[in-house]
């Protein structure tokens, strides 16, 4: 018994069966163990929940600088941190409802940080930024997580899409017709898109600073 085989255990049963299906009780079962035992090692839920996003953050790669620019370096990374997310059911949504402080968590917000400060973005706007970028990310491997757990896909929507009215709701029609809201391309495209568009907001904002007191 150790935190380690505690939280790779813990990993195993939210592929398997999700937040749902997580529990200390369920993974003392699974260690053949009380639940009791397991406070040896974690004050609680919480912690575990902690311990395993950071864990599953260790799979989060880096790509080497070379001659890519530190916007597509930040691109990159975040992708990865995508994947990693995607990879594993449930993990999408621990990550929404987690704040993990190990040290993989902290070697992601030293990347992000310093990929920001790389493309000349002030110190009073680093955190707000990277907290933004890994917020939407988060909440589109969410999305994409939830989407794979109840089997829906782009199908229904494209059928209801098909049949409305081209004169009730002409942008929408001609949209979809067009192919724009017909679901296809690649799904890391709208990701990239959606970063330059976040990252260039972080890099113009004109606002003042934000305040550290308040």
């Amino acid at each position: 018994m150790s935190r380690e085989v505690i939280v790779a255990t813990a990993l195993g049963i939210l592929e398997k069966d999700g937040m749902s299906g997580l529990s200390l009780r369920r993974v003392a079962t699974a260690l053949d163990t009380g639940a009791a035992s397991l406070y040896v090692y974690l004050a609680n839920l919480d912690e575990l929940y902690s311990l395993m996003l950071d864990q599953a953050l260790a799979a989060v790669k880096l790509p080497k600088a070379g001659s890519l620019s530190w916007r597509d370096r930040l691109k990159k990374y975040l992708l990865s941190y995508l994947h990693v997310l995607y990879g594993r059911q449930g993990l999408a949504q621990l990550a929404m409802s987690t704040i993990a402080t190990g040290p993989n968590s902290l070697r992601m917000w030293e990347v992000l940080l310093g990929l920001l400060k790389e493309g000349g973005v002030a110190d009073a706007k680093l955190v707000w930024g990277v907290d933004m970028l890994l917020l939407y990310v988060t909440a589109v491997a969410a999305e994409k997580s939830n989407w794979r757990a109840t089997g829906q896909d782009f199908g229904r929507v494209k059928s209801a899409l098909s049949a409305v009215s081209a004169e009730q709701f002409p942008l929408v029609s001609a949209l979809f017709q067009g192919e724009w809201l017909s679901g296809m391309g690649d799904g890391d495209a709208r990701v990239r898109w959606a970063l330059d568009g976040i990252i260039d907001g972080i890099k113009a904002n004109r606002m003042p600073l934000p305040d550290p007191s308040t």
